[in-house]
């Protein structure tokens, strides 16, 4: 149980460039407020990612007694007309809605932004411009950036929140993540992108009442500063009606609760990292790094084939303990980027991390089922009419410990129970078509959403017993073989983009970056040392199950048992990167 909950990055400041707590927060914003009130006015804009807690936070900034507030809201076209603008790209699912590409000034007034920008040149002293757009309002003498990361978010939505200048407190949560996933989310890191060199300070809102704040320097040095060498983003769990028992011993996670299903450990577009200064410790959304620092994160191949998004994901799945996961389908690539505006899609595999006695993965079509008949018992079965006979019509494979199955989309799959699956993936997570839930129902007690109509048109149907055998069920060769180490191509599968290598060392092994972003997990082995054969970082220690990752701007690294006895590590990486 040396599994760390709580990675931190450690940033060195020359001067006092962190504060904690409103008190402080807002006697430093005093002090940058008056440096420039002597020149009798001065315009403090605090952008809010949406989600932050406006009550709290404008509240607090009262205290700076401006002598006007601007209020973003009133900006805006009415509600009514806003939800007629967004719902065509939510539609009526619970889950999948479209894309949304513009900007938030596509529900803003004119006139309205016209007039408030006349009511701040009226006034002289502080003006207090408040909320999501204050930093494009107009020129702003002191830029704060309000920020929050995206689980918080969740859980506040799932606490009772709604989403942004929408009045759906008590809605069902998935449609909130749905709207916050496919529109406010995909408009509010639009505009912050816009923003990184402006922020005088950065400001962290996730816990109540106890916000923390650095200036706009030191966190972007900050963020300079971790994708030099190899870091870890914060990872978070979740319970579920499949949850297990095998997170809650390895993890150190709470015993008391009934299981934990998944948690995600290195998905940058979820996890948050840490960044300590001067014993201040700063939660900042780990797609701050993807934003702000692309070419060095990434790499030039990779951020020229993907732009700035982190395209491998690792997760835990776990069931050891628990349940089957559902039955399901990811949608191919034509197909997520015409229905939903995705330009890639969710291949994945499942590594068998761990496993109990009679493990079993669910994996391709059985030699000889029929499609038609196949799609009319899911159909029967959502409807409550049968059971889905699951073992008639897809192949369930015995899972052990250290197995690979590989699983391109357009593959029925899942785990059965008694696994505990790595995942490795692309990282649009949401686009799982369930095809059968065991006739279960979520933690909400509300059926769980099952998605046929888009399965069938995805699943391929030519994956059967023998072509899955030969080509998704562990194809591992050895590539390397040395006196310090055994290096394993274990996937992923040709129509996949993330190349997946197994190591086990003995001693140490030399690797490189190779200008790609490498992503990488200790799947046997108490612990281990990453470290710079020319000093370019300082050593980094992990442990037993946790993922890391090596920025392309790393180069070469050597990885290390930080023991006695070899150790086993995962690798992924994007393919075609000039290896």
């Amino acid at each position: 149980m040396n599994y760390n909950k709580s990675p931190v990055n450690k940033i060195s400041a020359d001067s006092i460039q962190a504060w904690k707590g409103y008190d402080t927060i807002l006697t430093q914003l005093q002090k940058s407020v008056d440096s420039i009130l002597a020149g009798s006015k001065c315009v403090l804009a605090v952008e809010t990612y949406p989600g932050v807690d406006d009550e709290e936070l404008l509240g607090a900034l009262r205290e700076l007694s401006p002598a006007l507030i601007i209020d973003m809201q009133d900006a805006l076209c009415t509600k009514e007309e806003y939800w007629a603008k967004i719902h065509p790209f939510l539609t009526d699912d619970r889950v999948f809605g479209k894309m949304y590409f513009g900007e938030l000034r596509d529900f803003q007034v004119p006139e309205k932004r016209q007039a408030l920008r006349e009511k701040i040149d009226r006034v002289q002293g502080l003006v207090l411009v408040y909320g999501f757009g204050a930093a494009e309002l107009c020129e702003a003498d002191i830029l704060v950036y309000a920020d929050l990361a995206r689980w918080e978010i969740q859980q506040r939505y799932r606490a009772g929140m709604g989403n942004y200048h929408t009045d759906n407190g008590d809605e069902d949560t998935l449609k909130k993540f749905k709207q916050g996933y496919f529109f406010e989310w995909r408009i509010a890191d639009k505009l912050k992108r816009r923003l990184y060199d402006r922020m005088d300070y950065y400001l962290d809102t996730n816990r109540k009442n106890d916000p923390a704040m650095l200036t706009g320097q030191i966190f972007r040095e900050g963020l300079r500063q971790i994708v030099a060498g190899p870091f870890r983003t914060v990872p978070y769990f979740d319970p579920g009606v499949w949850g297990g028992q095998w997170m809650k011993k390895v993890c150190g996670l709470d015993p008391d609760k009934p299981n934990f299903a998944w948690s995600f450990d290195g998905v940058p577009e979820e996890n948050s990292i840490y960044l300590e200064v001067d014993g201040v410790l700063v939660e900042s959304p780990a797609v701050n790094l993807v934003y702000y620092c692309p070419k060095e994160l990434l790499g030039e191949k990779v951020y020229a084939r993907f732009g700035a998004e982190f395209p491998i994901r690792f997760d835990f799945l776990d069931t050891m303990g628990g349940q089957n996961l559902s039955l399901q389908v990811h949608p191919l690539t034509d197909y997520i980027h015409n229905q939903f505006g995705m330009s890639y899609t969710q291949d994945e595999s499942y590594y068998i991390l761990d496993a109990e006695e009679g493990a079993s993965v669910y994996l391709g079509i059985k030699d000889g089922a029929k499609p038609e008949e196949m799609v009319a018992d899911l159909r029967s079965a959502q409807t409550g009419e049968i059971a889905f006979d699951a073992e008639k019509y897809v192949n369930k494979i015995p899972a052990k410990k250290h197995d690979h199955f590989l699983i391109p989309a357009g593959t029925v799959h899942c785990s059965g129970s008694g696994c505990m699956v790595l995942e490795i993936s692309a990282t649009p997570y949401i686009f799982t078509f369930k095809l059968w839930d065991w006739g279960r129902v979520g933690l909400d007690g509300k059926p769980r959403p099952i998605h046929i109509d888009h399965g069938e048109k995805n699943i391929q149907w030519d994956r059967r017993t023998e072509w899955v055998q030969k080509h998704l069920v562990s194809p591992t060769c050895t590539v390397t073989e040395t006196p310090d180490y055994t290096e394993e191509h274990t996937g992923l599968h040709a129509l996949e983009f993330i190349e997946t290598r197994r190591y086990e060392i003995r001693t140490a092994c030399e690797l490189d970056t190779d200008g790609t972003v490498n992503m990488l997990n200790l799947v046997e082995g108490e612990a281990a040392v990453i470290e710079s054969p020319t000093g370019a970082f300082e050593p980094f220690e992990v442990h037993y199950a946790e993922t890391f990752i090596l920025p392309a701007s790393a180069g070469a690294y050597r990885i290390r048992p930080a023991g006695a006895k070899p150790i086993k590590v995962i690798r992924a990486f994007v393919r075609n990167t000039g290896r």
